[in-house]
C-alpha cells in the first residue's frame, strides 16, 4: 500500500482512460491521492457537445465534468493549477516545476503518476511529464518517490521496453466506465461504443482500456530529464 499517491497531468479527462482503474484501486485501500490538473482543456474538441459548449464555456463544463470524475474516483485533493489548454509547453519551465515541487514537498508522496516525457503524443503532455521528472530530481536521491510514467506513443515499446507496470482492472471496468462518463463533452458516443465492445468480450477493450500500463521512470538519473 502507498502512503500517498500523486496524480499530475495537463487535462481533464487526462486521468479516465489509462490510469482511472488504478487510482480507484488505490483510493479503495484507503490511499489518500491528489491530482493536479494544470489546465481545464478549454482547447478540447466536440464543440457543441453539450449545445451549449463552445470556447468561452467549455472550461466551466469540464471543470464540472471533471469534479464528477474525481468524485467516482474517491479522490478529495483535487488541484487546479489554471494554465491554459496548449500552452504548457510555452509556459515558464521554472516557474511551472517549483510549483510541482511545493505540492510534492507538502503532499510527500511514495508514488506519482504522470506521462513520460517524449513518449505520450501531445507537446502538454510531454511538457507536463518532463516539469513532474525536473521536480522530482530536485529532491534528495533518498528521498525520491517512485514516478510510474504513462507512453503511448507509436513504437515507444521498441524504445522504452515494454511496460514494467502493468494493473488489470478488469473487475472495476463499470466504475471506470463512469468515470469516463463523466467528461461527457469529450467522450458521448465513444463510452457507449467502449461498455458494448467489453460486454462482448473485445480483446482491445479488454488489452487496451482494462490492463493499465506504466513504465517506472529512472527519476535516479544523473542527468535532469529537459
Amino acid at each position: 500500500m502507498e502512503r500517498h499517491v500523486l496524480v499530475i497531468f495537463p487535462h481533464p479527462d487526462d486521468e479516465a482512460f489509462g490510469v482511472a482503474g488504478t487510482i480507484i484501486s488505490h483510493t479503495d485501500d484507503g490511499t489518500p491521492v491528489t491530482y493536479v490538473c494544470l489546465t481545464l482543456g478549454e482547447m478540447g474538441r466536440n464543440m457543441g457537445k453539450p449545445i451549449i459548449a463552445n470556447r468561452e464555456t467549455l472550461p466551466e463544463i469540464r471543470k464540472k465534468e471533471l469534479e464528477e470524475a474525481c468524485r467516482h474516483l474517491g479522490i478529495e485533493d483535487l488541484r487546479r493549477f489554471g494554465m491554459r489548454d496548449k500552452t504548457v509547453e510555452f509556459a515558464d519551465q521554472d516557474a511551472l516545476v517549483s510549483q510541482i515541487f511545493e505540492v510534492i514537498q507538502e503532499t510527500d508522496p511514495s508514488l506519482i503518476i504522470t506521462f513520460y516525457p517524449g513518449y505520450a503524443v501531445h507537446p502538454d503532455h510531454n511538457a507536463t511529464g518532463a516539469a513532474v521528472i525536473q521536480a522530482v530530481q530536485r529532491l534528495p536521491v533518498e528521498a525520491r518517490p517512485v514516478v510510474h510514467a504513462i507512453a503511448f506513443s507509436e513504437g515507444c515499446e521498441d524504445i522504452l521496453g515494454p511496460p514494467d507496470v502493468i494493473n488489470d482492472v478488469k473487475h472495476i471496468a463499470e466504475r471506470k466506465f463512469k468515470v469516463i462518463e463523466a467528461h461527457a463533452s469529450q467522450t458521448s458516443g465513444v463510452i457507449e461504443v467502449m461498455k458494448e465492445r467489453f460486454l462482448e468480450a473485445d480483446e482491445t477493450v479488454e488489452g487496451y482500456m482494462l490492463k493499465e500500463r506504466f513504465w517506472t521512470f529512472p527519476v535516479n538519473s544523473d542527468k535532469p530529464e529537459k
